[in-house]
């Protein structure tokens, strides 16, 4: 009998993992499957990808990410790092922090922390489109762009079938099926895909908003992040080198949403002036190089990253105050961690989706992520009181810790992404 075409349902498409979420994260986890030998599709609801001829404009990218040098062993690892250097990255070997309303204030230096640089401030589309370049025409990757996902529909929905390995079935909203024994959700922080697996999130409103825009300051950065805590307000101005051009900076402010009402809706020469004000002036006077935008904090942590052949990666998974700039390189070790736990099993010939490898790599995840979170969390209380007493002993704690070079050293080695076992992508 011959099947109507209009009616018949396409093929189902097989592969070994399959990626929802074409970001930075979702991108570099395709590289490190894919360059290890898997079949993998890369669903992502973007019409097209972003390349390197549209990665930079004249000026940069409002969004940027202050990327560790573990991450950059990673970026390297999977061939990004070149095609970024030769965009736009910019180094910084320093970091000021001080707190505007006291005398508390901290240095660091990468001499110090004994390493080359503490980290590179890099637009977030300069380190997607080199990730793009590593994975588009990859022979293992498949793409799927324009597209979301529909129905995620769990194996034990389906008849036992010899041809078919165990996992799960995404139903794109084209039609499209997709089946593997592993799917993983890199959709951000309002994970579709986490949603339709049922997984919890606990959520902790920061009641900020982030206030991003690229300036001009009168003096160069000279290769230092700076930050300024007005009022338990973190004020970031992130170094930005535009063709040998050091007088850009990247403003990241994390400020009441009454305020970043009033940020936004100043002209380009008034939010120069407020920030310029704001910042104490360390870098003279401030222009604006384009309008304020803003996005609401708030720090999420699902329940549960894993279960059998789901994975949870990067924001869908969590997502952090910006003030420590961890936000992607958080995410980026997840990639690297579930890579080097489900390519091992794959190696080996193990079941790679089986909640007994995904559980190993939500294991070496789940606490430093913990971490992080509650740390972001606890600055954020401490540099927002106005007591007295508090205030004072913020102050003492940051002076002191100045003239401690050991102890630096050992909170820097934290900050460049040091910490625990590292996968050997970041070795």
């Amino acid at each position: 009998m011959q099947t109507d075409s209009s009616t018949a349902k396409p093929p189902v498409e097989h592969f070994e993992a399959i990626i929802v979420g074409g970001g930075m994260v979702g991108t570099a986890l395709c590289a490190l499957l894919a360059q290890a030998g898997m079949k993998v599709a890369l669903v992502e609801a973007r019409p097209t990808p972003i390349g390197l001829d549209k990665a930079i404009g004249p000026l940069p990218a409002p969004r940027v990410s202050a990327l560790t040098p573990v991450s950059q062993r990673l970026l390297a690892h999977v061939g990004a790092w070149p095609a970024m250097q030769e965009t736009r990255v910019t180094p910084y070997r320093g970091m000021q922090v001080w707190d505007a309303e006291g005398s508390g204030e901290i240095a660091f230096s990468a001499d110090e922390a004994g390493v080359a640089v503490l980290g590179h401030i890099v637009e977030n589309t300069v380190t997607l489109a080199a990730l793009n370049r590593q994975v588009l025409d990859h022979p293992n990757v498949t793409t799927f762009f324009g597209a979301s996902p529909q129905a995620l529909q769990r194996a034990n929905s389906h008849a036992a079938n010899g041809n078919r390995a165990n996992g799960d079935w995404l139903i794109l909203d084209d039609g499209r099926q997709l089946h593997a024994p592993l799917i993983v959700a890199a959709d951000g922080a309002h994970s579709m895909l986490r949603e339709m697996a049922g997984i919890e999130v606990a959520s902790d409103d920061m009641q900020q908003h982030a206030v991003v825009t690229t300036v001009q300051c009168a003096k160069p950065h000279g290769g230092t992040a700076r930050q300024a805590f007005i009022d338990g307000r973190p004020l970031a101005f992130l170094p930005l080198t535009v063709e040998g051009n050091e007088h850009y900076c990247s403003i990241v402010w994390s400020t009441t949403p009454e305020h970043a009402d009033e940020l936004s809706a100043l002209s380009r020469g008034a939010l120069g002036e407020a920030l310029g004000e704001a910042f104490g002036h360390r870098l003279g006077g401030v222009t604006a190089c384009d309008k304020a935008h803003r996005f609401p904090l708030v720090q999420r942590h699902a329940r549960h990253y894993v279960q059998p052949h789901f994975a949870l990666v990067g924001d869908a998974a969590h997502s952090i105050h910006p003030l420590a700039g961890q936000g992607v390189n958080l995410g980026l070790m997840d990639a690297a961690v579930l890579a080097e736990e489900v390519v091992h099993a794959w190696q080996r010939g193990a079941p790679w989706g089986e909640l007994s490898t995904l559980r190993r790599y939500e294991r070496r995840r789940r606490f430093d992520n913990s971490a992080m979170l509650g740390l972001m969390k606890g600055f954020k209380v401490l540099f927002g009181s106005h007591d007295p007493a508090l205030t004072l002993m913020r102050n003492l704690g940051m002076s002191g810790m100045n003239q401690l070079v050991p102890l630096k050293r050992v909170l820097m080695r934290q900050a460049t992404g040091e910490r625990g076992r590292l996968p050997l992508t970041c070795r």
